[in-house]
């Protein structure tokens, strides 16, 4: 016989966060319930920046770094929705 999971244990499990740094301001740009996910998400992300590097040094806009890193979902603003690849709109690091 199977156990049933506990919805309460499953909320706190642990995400994984694609993490966009700027200088000294970071912000997270996407969620994942596994690391190898939020590993390609990743290498997606630093491929268009390599894509638009031309565009990001002709705009003035500093390329984000990314990185993964483990996040509670506790630890998500209410509010957060996810960055676009390049990590900006309308001229604003989000």
């Amino acid at each position: 016989m199977v156990e049933p999971v506990s919805l309460n244990h499953y909320r706190d499990d642990q995400l994984w966060a694609v993490v966009a740094s700027i200088g000294r301001t970071t912000r997270v740009a996407a969620v994942f319930t596994n690391r190898l996910a939020a590993l390609s998400d990743r290498a997606w992300r630093e491929q268009q920046v390599n894509e638009y590097a031309n565009l990001l040094r002709t705009s003035r806009q500093p390329a984000p770094l990314y990185s993964v890193r483990p996040i509670r979902r506790a630890d998500l603003p209410r509010t957060w929705r996810p960055l676009p690849a390049l990590g900006f709109l309308q001229g604003k690091f989000i």
